[in-house]
């Protein structure tokens, strides 16, 4: 990696995902997902018209976390 795309992806705006894309990568249902997030388990932003975005790095980081807790048997 160049230092010239380091830059731009560090510049880039962070990606922000709906309902509908977090819940296809937790396998569950969107109001699962608004649920979380209205029970603080996943943070989320309104967009102007109101509906709920997701950053992709804190739904990453969040995927992560109970991917291994399953594999360690947490």
């Amino acid at each position: 990696m160049t230092a010239t795309t380091q830059q731009t992806r560090h510049d880039s705006p962070e990606q922000l995902l709906t309902p509908g894309e977090v819940a296809a990568l937790f396998r569950v249902d969107p109001k699962t997902v608004t649920r979380w997030a209205t029970a603080g388990r996943i943070g989320s932003i309104r967009t102007p018209g109101g509906h709920r975005r997701f950053r992709e790095s804190e739904v990453r980081t969040l995927l992560d976390e109970l991917t291994r807790d399953a594999e360690t048997g947490r």
